[in-house]
């Protein structure tokens, strides 16, 4: 069977970022699409190890208190960013305020502003993760940013945004606890070694 053509209203009018970034997303279920600093990025649908490294990190989140009151605990929640007319991405985790639904700004993707914390587990395009998004969650002032880096084994814990990245960026090795600010909403720590644990791919 051949693959029909995809019709386009007005053949000389490009499409625009988001709407290239809308229909990879509908072409490619799963996936998950984001626009950093005006590049379109694709990262295949996560695999066992990334989703049990979440479940893991959602516990002690819940536990404290952060998913009731005046914040939640989400998964998957667009995030708009600042650094370009249409940039957005898409964290893994996050927390926000309770009152996110009065702060949607386009394409289900939320006010920076909502945001407490956001949280990524790598997958194999770490590096965007590690340098591209550091950048991005910084401008867009996102006061916490924890990237849980599977391929080294270490959890970085960045705050303090400023335009250009975070002033604060801490490394934590397993057999370590990572702190996390009171800002979010609760003081509370994550176990390095119970989270590396369940992000390793087990063969």
């Amino acid at each position: 069977m051949s693959a029909a053509a995809v019709e386009h209203p007005c053949d000389d009018e490009p499409e625009t970022l988001l709407e290239t970034a809308n229909r990879l997303m509908e072409q490619l279920p799963g996936h998950r699409v984001e626009i950093i600093g005006g590049v379109i990025t694709v990262a295949p649908p996560p695999d066992g190890p990334h989703a049990r490294a979440l479940t893991k990190l959602m516990r002690p989140f819940i536990a404290a208190g952060l998913d009731d009151g005046e914040t939640e605990v989400l998964q998957g929640i667009g995030l708009w960013l600042p650094g370009g007319p249409e940039d957005y991405a898409i964290p893994d985790l996050a927390i926000v305020d309770a009152d996110l639904d009065d702060h949607l700004i386009e394409n289900n993707c939320y006010d920076p502003a909502c945001f407490r914390l956001v949280l990524e587990v790598t997958s194999g395009n770490y590096q965007n993760d590690l340098r591209h998004k550091v950048t991005a969650y910084a401008q867009a002032k996102i006061p916490v940013y924890v990237i849980v880096d599977r391929k080294h084994g270490r959890v970085h814990v960045l705050t303090e945004p400023l335009p250009g990245g975070y002033d604060r960026h801490e490394v934590y090795a397993p057999g370590q606890d990572a702190p996390l600010p009171a800002s979010i909403g609760a003081e509370l720590a994550l176990d390095v070694e119970e989270i590396v644990r369940a992000g390793r791919t087990k063969r």
